[in-house]
């Protein structure tokens, strides 16, 4: 949001630099991004001066150019050689000296100097206005009609000004700071002044010409209407101050009338609308939807189909305006209008967002409205606008204010405990301090007692709604720099007791997927529940609907990230990039027993070839155990010491694994069913994963233990057998582990087989074995030994045949 600096210096006293008032909003909350310079016309005309000319003669060398004389103050008269067909002696002029720089309406800037031009000297450059950036016209030097005094700075006789532009980083939160008058409220409750509201006080009725009945049929979505007319006004240009004021703002004027209602919004908060009241068919305002697929034209001339939460100002016949967005082709501002409408209306946020969205319109008014603005400021704002109307349009007040407002908001009530004020902040405040700090903020006390206190919070703080709320008002004012850090909390107890960071978490599993060649991706947390009822899917709890949906594909919260995740792997493969390796961290939501539940989730997907095709390596799709070499990954960087694996029976999968620690499911990883591809129009396999992101970072103890390299040497022993079909690698592993424990550190299968030269239902397993004793070298008969008590194991409690 962009303020200017000397435009909020009428509104309240500020001795600060801009560089210095922006570091007081920041410290209050409202970041300042940055503080530019701003100047209405570039350069500032700055060594530019008012001068006469003396004498005036014709060139001897040139028959277009003349030698002149000029007084440019202080005693100094200059020889300058001047193009111009209209320069004449006496004339006041516009003069730009020698080494200043000039900026032209067009081109590039160019710097006077002294130079011999035809054989005569020449210091210094008689202005045409579009050689100094005033104007487009190159017919003639300008020629004042003014008695100022030779050598009068340009920049003062033509009242440019420089001014300063703060541009601040505004949150959604606080739409009350999203003008002037806003920005300066926080100033005054930081600095301890008093805030200059412009009078409304002359405003009065010159005559009841011109009545238009207003009826407001959608209440909710616009809970107040204001309104008045206006005739007789002369639509025409804006003066230059109320030009410059919206030039420095980054907005181009329009017209007297359009440019008030601009000035006025980004003065108090409050959008206008201006309606050409003879274009008004019927004579009367109606607020109220249209039935869905109206098309409407607007301003910008594009024909748009309207939703049935569109809210509409509409007159007798047909709508007028997007309300709170858009206005209409027919029914605006132009030079030919007499009379005008002027709204000024506190509407629905959800209303205006749906709006605003759906139709890709962000205004200065949208902007507003969607966040919340002041029910109570309408009026006020009405009488502001109709007297600058007044003042530089013309024309008379033809109506009475209109106020429509059948269940006026009122202020919020909170209760405040001043433990829980001192909690929060981390440091006790005295009371008349705290009273003082929310008084400046317009939040009254309305009840006082020994231990707590109530406050009323007006209206247009619609952030403010609850205690933390208020606490965080008084520590934003009070200043978080005045809060001293306690020295515990920064010296044995973060060294004693590392706080645990979810975030870091996430952050270290993000960078190892990275580093093996994954992509990250953010999905939307809507989806569409089609994708679970065409397959009959039945997750954890309820699926969490939402009640205003903007349509059906993004109508409940996912229970699972896969579907979303699908789609940007569709996306992908659609446009020919079939080799899809990504991760997302997300969450899923469900309703359970009545409450409403959220989980952190890391998901994985692959599809495609393992590496891009290459002269080195032939393609080679991915499969299962590429998916599950990245868990077992995951698993190791959370510093996991005992994960269980199950063969795994799930809707979503054709085959896979569910990984527990204990009895908690942390994950689960397989193949995508084909049937759940189709729906996403994927024909090639695709392996996913899921994690509890909660699951792994509570149950992570990712110690760092260093120990001596063996000094013993390693032994491999392979082994191969033949096992039931259903027998896991798993069960394998863990018998191996239960068997010997001490001397075998680690157990690999390098090659599985079934065919024909095995019986029907078993499988072969080729297996290695790494046997190491820390302490000495193991011999020949201690090897032995080992590999005898793991084959007693395997074909005593697995049925293994062994093959020697």
């Amino acid at each position: 949001m962009t303020i200017s600096y000397n435009w909020l210096k009428e509104y309240i006293d500020i001795p600060e630099t801009a560089e210095e008032i922006g570091g007081v909003l920041t410290a209050t909350g409202l970041e300042v991004e940055s503080v530019e310079e701003h100047e209405t016309i570039k350069g500032g005309l700055k060594g530019l001066v008012i001068g006469q000319v003396i004498t005036c003669t014709k060139h001897p060398n040139a028959d277009k150019l003349s030698i002149t004389t000029v007084d440019v103050g202080g005693d100094r008269l200059l020889p300058i050689v001047c193009g111009a067909p209209n320069v004449a002696a006496g004339q006041k002029v516009v003069v730009a000296l020698s080494g200043t720089t000039v900026y032209p309406s067009k081109g590039e800037p160019f710097t006077i100097k002294n130079a011999k031009i035809r054989g005569e000297q020449s210091e210094g450059m008689i202005c045409a206005e579009d050689e100094i950036g005033l104007g487009e016209s190159h017919a003639g030097i300008i020629v004042l009609h003014t008695d100022v005094t030779n050598g009068t700075p340009a920049a003062e006789f033509f009242n440019i000004q420089s001014d300063y532009i703060i541009e601040i980083g505004l949150t959604p939160n606080r739409a009350d700071a999203a003008s002037h008058i806003g920005v300066a409220r926080d100033i005054k409750a930081s600095k301890k002044r008093k805030i200059k509201l412009p009078s409304v006080d002359a405003f009065a009725v010159d005559q009841k010409s011109l009545s238009i009945p207003v009826e407001v049929e959608n209440t909710e979505a616009c809970p107040r209407y204001s309104a008045v007319t206006l005739s007789g006004v002369t639509v025409s240009d804006s003066p230059e101050w109320l030009k410059n004021r919206l030039l420095s703002i980054g907005l181009t004027p329009i017209n007297n009338i359009v440019d008030i209602t601009n000035f006025v919004c980004h003065e108090l908060g409050q959008p206008l609308h201006a309606f050409d009241a003879d274009q008004i068919t019927g004579g009367n305002v109606i607020v109220k939807t249209l039935p869905a697929g109206t098309k409407f034209t607007t301003l910008d001339n594009k024909e748009r189909t309207l939703l049935p939460t569109d809210l509409m100002i509409c007159n007798a016949a047909e709508g007028m305006c997007i309300a709170g967005v858009f206005g209409g082709a027919k029914s605006g501002i132009n030079t030919n209008s007499k009379n005008i409408f002027l709204e000024s209306a506190c509407f629905s946020p959800d209303y205006i967002r749906k709006s605003s969205l759906h139709h890709g319109l962000k205004t200065d008014a949208s902007f507003r409205f969607e966040r919340g603005t002041d029910p109570a400021i309408t009026v006020y704002a009405l009488k502001r606008a109709a007297l600058l109307i007044k003042e530089i349009a013309g024309g008379h007040i033809a109506s009475e204010i209109i106020d429509v407002y059948p269940a006026p908001i009122k202020n919020r009530n909170i209760e405040i405990k001043d433990r829980n004020v001192n909690r929060l902040i981390g440091k006790t405040i005295p009371r008349e301090e705290v009273f003082g700090i929310l008084e400046r903020l317009d939040i009254q006390i309305v009840e006082k007692k020994d231990d707590r206190y109530t406050v009323s919070v007006p209206p247009y703080r619609v952030d403010v709604t609850q205690e933390a709320d208020v606490v965080e008002e008084i520590l934003r004012i009070y200043g978080f720099n005045n809060i001293e850090l306690s020295n515990t909390a920064r010296t044995d107890f973060l060294a004693e007791f590392p706080i645990k960071d979810i975030d870091k978490f996430k952050r270290s599993l993000g960078e190892l997927l990275i580093s093996n060649g994954f992509y990250e991706i953010w999905t939307n947390s809507l989806t569409n529940i089609a994708y679970q009822q065409k397959h009959n899917l039945n997750f954890s709890g309820e699926p969490v609907e939402i009640l205003n949906k903007l349509s059906e594909e993004q109508g409940i919260l996912r229970q699972t990230l896969l579907f979303t995740g699908l789609e940007v792997c569709a996306y992908n493969i659609n446009r020919k990039q079939k080799d899809v390796k990504v991760f997302e961290f997300g969450k899923i939501y469900y309703k359970s027993d009545g409450q409403y539940q959220e989980e952190n989730q890391l998901a994985l997907y692959l599809t495609g070839n393992v590496e891009t095709e290459n002269w080195r390596h032939k393609t080679q799709p991915v499969g299962y155990y590429e998916l599950a070499q990245h868990v077992h990954h995951i698993i190791l960087k959370s510093g996991l010491s005992i994960v269980k694996q199950e063969s795994l029976n799930d809707p979503l999968f054709d085959y896979g694994a569910r990984l527990l620690r204990g009895k908690e499911e942390i994950g689960k990883l397989g193949k995508v069913k084909p049937a759940l591809l189709k729906d996403f129009g994927i024909k090639q396999e695709l392996f996913y994963a899921e994690l509890n992101t909660s699951l792994l970072f509570h149950a992570a103890n990712p110690k760092l233990v260093i120990q001596e390299v063996a000094k013993f040497p390693e032994v491999r022993r392979d082994l191969s057998l033949v096992l039931d079909k259903q027998v896991s690698f798993e069960e394998i592993r863990s018998l191996v582990l239960s068997t010997e424990k001490r001397l075998i550190k680690s157990i690999i299968a390098f090659d599985v087989y079934e065919g024909s030269t095995i019986p029907a239902g078993k499988k072969a397993y080729a297996l290695g074995f790494t046997l190491l004793d820390e302490t000495k070298t193991l011999t020949d008969e201690e090897i032995e030994k080992v590999m005898e008590r793991l084959m007693n194991a395997f074909e005593q409690k697995l049925g293994a045949l062994i093959r020697k």
